[in-house]
């Protein structure tokens, strides 16, 4: 008799689990990490909707956009958390996204208004380095100095994508002349941030290819201030992370749900002190003490999504171009 409620109930419990919906959500490693965000938008999440969010770390940010693009509408995925501006346009081109239907007051440092792609998070491009080191403010002057610096690939990484439209943005036709005095400085190129970020931290290299929000992670979690961003003088690259839902989801509802828990309160309330970036709406509690000690930067370079597109295969054949000489 026992063993047949224990039989009923399993029967029971599995009915229920298949009964459950499942929402896939493509993102970057360091989003899916135990210190990201991952875990608790996971739990928030699931704690609204009644279903099972599975969180797929995919690479770096630009890898996502070519992990749908080879999957295409065979995609397990829901949503793709994790590209930015640089790489919109050329998502939009694939055909894959649906509109989104999120309704938010974004407070971006940019007006923001595209239906298919909602943004999340926003920052600056920096580099980092230990606070007590002499560093370069411009990238002319860090060509010529004989720091050495490590970044990321940009066919795999947003931030390497980033750093090649920051020198285009500051330099234009003067990029080439730029990445041929960088080239001797750079160390390695890592696919991702977050193995560029680990070798400087252990000290592989004098700064590293990051954000003007990176500092804020050690000051907080580590009450560590040893780190600073290097204040350029031509400005800073800035750096608006989005979310798309994938036409071809089975739970297209519930993508869209996610989508506007994105832009909730429980959501970007814990983006500051896991992503370590700037919320796209600001949480009702404000910005965690310790931002206000970030750099801001003196200048906002930021490329259309369209203009970024156009340049990006001619400044990424001038980036190889200069570092395999």
């Amino acid at each position: 008799m026992k063993y047949s409620v224990f039989a009923a109930a399993l029967l029971s419990a599995t009915a229920a689990y298949a009964d459950t919906p499942e929402l896939t959500v493509y993102t970057y490693d360091s989003f899916v990490s135990d210190w990201g965000p991952g875990p608790l938008v996971e739990e928030a999440f699931e704690a609204q909707c009644g279903c099972d969010l599975k969180l797929v770390g995919a690479g770096d940010g630009a890898a996502l956009l070519a992990r749908i693009k080879l999957e295409g509408a065979r995609s397990d995925a829901d949503v793709v958390l994790g590209l930015d501006t640089n790489l919109t346009a050329a998502a939009k081109d694939t055909g894959l996204f649906a509109e989104h239907g999120v309704s938010a007051e974004y407070d971006l440092p940019v007006a923001w208004d595209d239906a298919i792609f909602a943004p999340y998070d926003w920052g600056y491009f920096a580099f980092v380095h230990n606070a007590d080191a002499t560093v370069p403010t411009n990238f002319k002057a860090l060509g010529a100095s004989d720091m050495k610096i490590v970044i990321q690939d940009p066919r795999s990484s947003t931030p390497g994508l980033g750093l090649l439209m920051w020198v285009k943005a500051a330099y234009g036709d003067e990029a080439p002349a730029i990445w041929a005095d960088l080239a001797d400085n750079v160390v390695t190129v890592t696919k991702g941030w977050s193995e560029a970020y680990g070798l400087f931290l252990d000290g592989e290299a004098d700064m590293a290819l990051s954000y003007t929000t990176s500092p804020a992670y050690h000051l907080i979690a580590e009450e560590d201030a040893s780190k600073a961003a290097a204040a350029f003088d031509e400005g800073h690259y800035m750096q608006v992370e989005v979310a798309g839902v994938l036409a071809g989801s089975d739970q297209p509802e519930l993508a869209r749900d996610f989508m506007q828990f994105m832009v909730g309160e429980e959501f970007q309330s814990v983006i500051p002190t896991t992503n370590w970036m700037y919320p796209s709406v600001t949480p009702v509690g404000g910005l965690p003490a310790g931002f206000e000690t970030l750099i801001t930067p003196a200048k906002s370079l930021l490329l259309s999504a369209e203009d970024a597109a156009a340049l990006r295969d001619g400044a990424l054949d001038e980036w190889l171009d200069a570092l395999s000489q």
